[in-house]
């Protein structure tokens, strides 16, 4: 019986190998990434709690936070679980059908952070520049107009790039190295032409996060271009703005970098490459809800009754 050629070969079962290069100081790995998906969990429970139960926190701004942190709750469920088993008990298999899922899941959540941002800046920009009309345009039938596109065009990208990636030959290797199943991380171990896929994956990125970061910035560039020709220092407006600021900027910090170290020559290992794209995804999960709970005086003060009680 003649070997079937290479090229005629695709894997369907893969291997995540991710921070490999640590040997045997790479079980140890547990210990950190535990306690951060256990802080993420406890914290967005807790921020969903208060914003669900507490009626002062019933209006659209922080109905948008609590928003938010049902995202942050979620994203880390679809790949830190088996990540730390991974790492533990070294259970790095996984089907293609289970990493195109697991992609979309996470990339569709992590393109809804970014659309989410948006929102709260729409929100924002409604409360202090169009103070008399705020309650029309937060009505639910006024703020869908806002919402819908951004939604279809995130679902539309997303599944374009799972479905082309879904349709490549893996002929070269069935080892990826990273820690869950990254866009790039999987079709680079494709034998034919990704081209298609690189542009996709570029243009996605162009209409998804790049555009929400403009209409972020001009929201804000008019925001306080507004408070500042009022002359009135509406402190309370200003640092509710700050802190998406903050937000926003952590969050699409390391999303730049995690898309841009596998597309340009860069000078990261393997190991620093897969921490910039697990920090991506886990450190705004952490960290945006102690943010918004730190920053935001209404969060705070029912934070603090709720440890009293």
């Amino acid at each position: 019986m003649k070997d079937l050629p290479a090229e005629n070969i695709s894997f369907t079962d893969f291997k995540m190998i991710g921070f490999y290069g640590l040997g045997e100081w790479r079980p140890f790995l547990f210990i950190p990434f535990f306690l951060m998906f256990l802080l993420a969990i406890t914290a967005n429970s807790i921020l969903i709690y208060l914003i669900t139960t507490q009626k002062s926190l019933h209006s659209p701004m922080y109905v948008l936070i609590g928003l938010m942190a049902v995202v942050d709750l979620i994203l880390p469920i679809f790949f830190v679980p088996k990540m730390l088993l991974n790492f533990l008990f070294n259970w790095s298999g996984i089907s293609l059908t289970g990493c195109l899922i697991q992609m979309f899941c996470i990339h569709f959540v992590a393109t809804f952070q970014s659309t989410l941002l948006l929102w709260m800046a729409l929100d924002r920009y409604f409360a202090i520049c169009k103070p008399l009309n705020y309650h029309k345009y937060m009505e639910i039938p006024n703020f869908l107009k806002f919402v819908v596109i951004p939604l279809i065009r995130n679902v539309f990208l997303v599944v374009t790039i799972v479905s082309l990636a879904g349709k490549l030959s893996f002929c070269l290797t069935n080892v990826i190295d990273h820690c869950f199943c990254e866009h790039m991380a999987l079709v680079q171990l494709a034998c034919g032409d990704i081209s298609i896929n690189n542009i996709v994956g570029l243009l996605s990125a162009f209409l998804i996060a790049t555009a929400d970061f403009i209409l972020i910035n001009v929201s804000y560039i008019l925001i306080f271009t507004s408070v500042f020709k009022s002359g009135k220092t509406n402190m309370k407006a200003l640092n509710t703005c700050i802190t998406h600021i903050i937000v926003m900027s952590f969050t699409l910090t390391f999303a730049l970098i995690a898309f841009l170290s596998y597309r340009i020559r860069n000078n990261f290992s393997p190991s620093s490459r897969v921490f910039v794209s697990t920090m991506y995804l886990l450190f705004p999960s952490c960290f945006n809800p102690i943010i918004y709970g730190v920053r935001t005086k209404e969060i705070r003060e029912s934070f603090l009754k709720f440890i009293k009680n």
